[in-house]
């Protein structure tokens, strides 16, 4: 008996979810504080991540309830970064409640290191980042050595509380006081990278080095898949805006969205965004049910989304003429997160790879 299809559209309570974090975001990130905040020194947004992670209770969405999170899983929090995605609002929710917090998740949580750091990363009162650089993928991990060494492009160590570190004798947790953290100049500047020393660092053995490189896998895996979900929801931004723009603005007193050539364009990249949607929808599914189908799914959630994403953003600011290239306009915050999210997690190429090994098919080139 063949396996039902899953259901990808968005249930009732999923539509309330978004309404609720959408309200919220729009009243907290409008177009000339995002672009403030994304010129200051600091991007990350302390108030709004309390008052999503915390006062909302979207920290705790994929922790259970036992452990003082919200019990619900990866669909709705796809349905947040959806929404992230579409203010690119400088949160660390897909650092420190997608990857982090299902890293822990795939530990013992009967073990009071684990449970007591579970319990606070879902309050939203700490945050946590995995201490592994950004662009790797759900196999792209190779440990060895202990507590000590250099790590680069660590995406929200600078902001985070807590930092798990796998290393070839265990997954520690270290306080992020106890590194040495050095902030970089990244292309995406809502979404800060650091390079993370661990010299003489203290930290609390959390699992040994065989669960902890599956832990490890786990969320970089669920943070690949919902990361989808967020590069859908900048690509659904660009698109929604090219239409409203090219609608207002005229050149030979008709609307330039008239013309043909654009409005080809413009199908085109809806075309595509509606296919990111269903890919994006299957990986969070997929993961929400544990479907021995969710290495596959999200692999080929990422090989699609991220090139969607960054194609709606490259055509949001072509389609806004000479204003869509200047800084006063949001659209290059959006495509500079669209480029920087195509290489985290894994690249394009990367999961095109992994599909071909899943499906037994010669891998590309």
């Amino acid at each position: 008996m063949s396996e039902s299809a899953p259901d990808l559209l968005y249930s009732e309570a999923e539509e309330d979810l978004r309404a609720a974090v959408r309200s919220l975001l729009a009243d907290r990130m409008d177009t000339p504080s995002a672009l403030a905040r994304a010129e200051s020194d600091t991007p990350y947004d302390q108030g709004l991540w309390q008052s999503l992670g915390a006062d909302m209770g979207l920290a705790g969405l994929l922790v259970p309830e036992k452990l003082g999170g919200q019990g619900a899983g990866h669909r709705e929090a796809a349905v947040v970064l959806e929404e992230i995605g579409r203010t690119v609002a400088p949160v660390p929710y897909l650092t420190s409640a997608v990857i982090a917090t299902e890293t822990l998740l795939a530990l013992d949580t009967s073990s009071g290191e684990v449970a007591g750091l579970v319990k606070e990363l879902a309050s939203g009162r700490r945050t946590a980042a995995l201490a592994v650089p950004f662009a790797y993928g759900p196999d792209s991990l190779r440990l060895s050595g202990g507590l000590d060494g250099m790590v680069s492009g660590v995406a929200d160590a600078a902001t985070a509380d807590v930092l798990l570190v796998p290393t070839g004798q265990g997954l520690y947790a270290v306080e992020a006081h106890d590194a040495v953290i050095a902030p970089l100049v990244p292309l995406d500047l809502t979404r800060p990278l650091a390079t993370v020393t661990f010299d003489g660092a203290r930290g609390t053995l959390l699992a040994d080095a065989e669960t902890g490189r599956a832990a490890v896998r786990r969320g970089l895996l669920a943070g690949a898949g919902l990361l989808a979900s967020e590069q859908l929801g900048v690509a659904e931004w660009c698109l929604t805006e090219s239409v409203a723009y090219t609608r207002d603005r005229k050149q030979f007193n008709r609307p330039v969205g008239s013309f043909q050539a654009l409005k080809h364009r413009m199908a085109q990249l809806w075309l595509e965004v509606v296919s990111a949607r269903a890919a994006a929808r299957n990986a969070a599914d997929a993961l929400a049910t544990g479907s021995p189908d969710a290495p596959l799914a999200v692999a080929v959630a990422q090989a699609y989304c991220s090139g969607v994403a960054v194609r709606a953003a490259e055509e949001c600011v072509q389609l806004h003429g000479g204003i869509g290239m200047t800084w006063e306009h949001p659209a290059h915050l959006y495509l500079k997160r669209a480029k920087s999210a195509q290489l985290a997690l894994g690249s394009a190429g990367e999961h095109r790879a992994a599909v071909a090994g899943i499906v037994g098919l010669p891998g590309p080139a």
